[in-house]
């Protein structure tokens, strides 16, 4: 699907990288994980909660293959025109075109590994790793799952001066 969008199947500088954490870069978003594949593994943990609220009878494979599509309907959403000029206007992510389909890929993978995490790991780590992720990032880049939300549906000039200063 993004292939057709437009979007590349790996960055446009030709190689693919395990990390990238060169912020404010056209690289980001790109290669196999970044400062916003955090944001992913929470995305897991917060489906597996939702869903064993809302659906706890359905075998846990079901749960598991409906939080795998929600995150792939999300990366298809996420790079569609409105979402990326919205994160371009409203965000501190001015130079941001989408990501290469090998970075959606993973950040479904990172999607499914905190989705396990959250149904081995008793509840009190699983709430001390989403605050620890957010955290981290919170501090490092100024950005995180949280923020990012904010920031899309409510943009605030504090919060984008803030993110600026870094």
């Amino acid at each position: 699907m993004l292939l057709g969008m437009g979007h590349t199947l790996i960055c446009k500088c030709g190689y693919v990288l395990a990390w990238n954490g060169v912020l404010g870069t056209n690289q980001n978003s790109q290669h196999l994980t970044d400062w916003w594949t955090a944001s992913h593994i929470i995305h897991g943990f917060l489906f597996y909660w939702f869903l064993w609220l809302v659906a706890r009878k359905l075998p846990i494979g079901w749960r598991f293959a409906m939080a795998t599509a929600i995150e792939a309907f999300w990366e298809i959403l996420e790079n569609t025109p409105l979402i990326m000029d919205r994160y371009r206007t409203a965000t501190i992510s001015l130079d941001y075109f989408g990501d290469s389909v090998i970075n959606s890929l993973s950040d479904i993978v990172a999607m499914m590994i905190g989705f396990a995490l959250a149904r081995t790991i008793p509840v009190w780590a699983s709430v001390a790793v989403v605050i620890g992720l957010e955290t981290t990032t919170m501090i490092l880049i100024r950005d995180g799952l949280l923020l990012n939300i904010v920031m899309l549906v409510w943009p605030m000039q504090a919060i984008l001066d803030w993110q600026n200063a870094l």
